[in-house]
């Protein structure tokens, strides 16, 4: 993933609802969800979900797929994957990223 890709998915996931939208996405699993059940179960307007669901497709963060008469999305876990590849890569200068017991999960 270039640096490009990596502001592009960024900037789309810095958005409240569309990282809403991701997330329910993402916990949905390989199932996707179609556009009526992510609006009922986010409580949001058709039009809004569709408005941020293409601005998550441009992203290359969801994928959007036709099932007869019914469109699916679905997280693009490949692209998710390596969003964090690319913010941890040079984690820690090489070093294990582990913290004390004490402080909070480490993060790779």
């Amino acid at each position: 993933m270039d640096e490009q890709d990596v502001v592009k998915a960024l900037a789309a996931l810095a958005q409240p609802v569309r990282l809403k939208v991701f997330r329910a996405l993402v916990v949905t699993g390989d199932a996707g969800l179609t556009p009526g059940t992510m609006a009922e179960g986010l409580d949001m307007p058709a039009n809004t979900l569709s408005f941020h669901l293409k601005e998550l497709v441009n992203a290359g963060l969801v994928t959007q797929e036709r099932a007869s008469r019914n469109l699916i999305y679905r997280a693009a876990y490949g692209r998710m994957n390596a969003l964090l590849g690319y913010l941890t890569e040079n984690c820690c200068q090489g070093a294990s990223c582990a913290l004390p017991a004490a402080s909070t999960p480490s993060c790779c």
